[in-house]
């Protein structure tokens, strides 16, 4: 089966991408909406792009009104993120964190949610998950039609549950069955790790 885009709506477009571009890991991102009133919301259209600097990009859509999400305005005002990998157990709390509210109503208290201190880093961060950054606004690009926001994030810090540590003098290794990260498939599905397997890389 052949399907040419041309053919289709947006909203047809993203459904087909978001249900063949999968799993995809999700960015739970923290912003600040002024005086400590926390926004958190989660992205799959996330990925790491750039070692040095260490960047990691988010592309955030429109509000059903078309205004920029909290997220954006946030991080083009303070110029401060935290982007959390969450894991399984979370699914219910990044699902409600998807609900739009109006600007300063906060997802973490919506929701419940415990913060903790990010050592070395201006904002909290999500206590029960495993993975953190703490990141600086690099850029922001306008894309498309609507448009859609790409916001570059440079990575300052990282939190590393030391659970999720594995057990290595050489370097550092991150066991990945141990963070149990919530993955992104189409609609309301979600994946999980289950077990991994390694294959050489040619010399």
């Amino acid at each position: 089966m052949n399907i040419e885009l041309s053919t289709l709506a947006p909203t047809q477009i993203y459904h087909l991408m978001t249900q063949t571009v999968i799993p995809r890991p999700i960015a739970w991102v923290l912003t600040d909406s002024g005086k400590q009133n926390f926004n958190l919301a989660p992205f799959s259209y996330f990925a790491p792009v750039s070692s040095n600097p260490p960047l990691m990009m988010i592309s955030v859509g429109k509000k059903p009104s078309g205004e920029v999400k909290d997220t954006t305005r946030n991080v083009l005002e303070t110029g401060k993120l935290v982007i959390h990998i969450a894991n399984v157990g979370q699914a219910e709390q990044v699902t409600q964190s998807a609900a739009t509210l109006d600007h300063g109503e906060s997802e973490v208290v919506a929701s419940d949610i415990e913060l903790v201190e990010f050592d070395g880093f201006e904002l909290p961060r999500v206590k029960d998950c495993p993975v953190a950054f703490g990141c600086t606004l690099y850029e922001v690009q306008e894309i498309g039609a609507t448009p859609q926001s790409l916001i570059f994030a440079e990575i300052n810090t990282v939190y590393i549950d030391p659970e999720v540590i594995g057990d290595r003098s050489d370097r550092l290794v991150v066991e990945s069955l141990k963070v149990n990260p919530l993955s992104r498939l189409g609609g309301n599905d979600y994946s999980v790790l289950e077990r991994t397997f390694s294959v050489a890389r040619p010399k």
